[in-house]
């Protein structure tokens, strides 16, 4: 069972941007899917972008599309999020997790993801 733990949050202005950082205990990212979810006070937990490792697939949230990107690193086992342009809107903690590696595509759903970790608080404010 991996597990994975979140890191590089923090607080920025906004148009600022910060780099998430994903890392695995017992598990190789790229045997799974990628995603990062994100979840803000009062709202339901969200998929942000989602990356199947086998044919490059990704899925982005619509408002996170041309600022956010999603990569992994396999020589590091490593996941990112890169984060340009970040909004107040964009205030969450954010989530990484593995799921199912499809032949073709990707689903971002977090009832697909498991391996959850404590998260990574991200706050964009003036």
């Amino acid at each position: 069972q991996v597990q994975l733990v979140e890191s590089g949050g923090g607080l920025v202005q906004p148009g600022g941007s910060l780099r998430l950082q994903c890392t695995p205990s017992g598990g190789i990212l790229n045997d799974y899917a990628i995603g990062w979810f994100r979840q803000a006070p009062g709202k339901e937990r969200e998929g942000v972008s989602c990356r199947n490792t086998n044919d490059g697939s990704t899925y982005y949230k619509d408002s996170v599309k041309g600022r956010f990107t999603i990569s992994t690193d396999a020589a590091e086992n490593t996941a990112y999020l890169n984060m340009n342009n970040l909004r107040p809107g964009d205030t969450a903690v954010y989530y990484c997790a593995v799921g199912p590696k499809l032949r073709l595509g990707v689903v971002c759903s977090v009832s697909e993801y498991s391996g959850w970790g404590p998260g990574t608080q991200v706050t964009v404010s003036s």
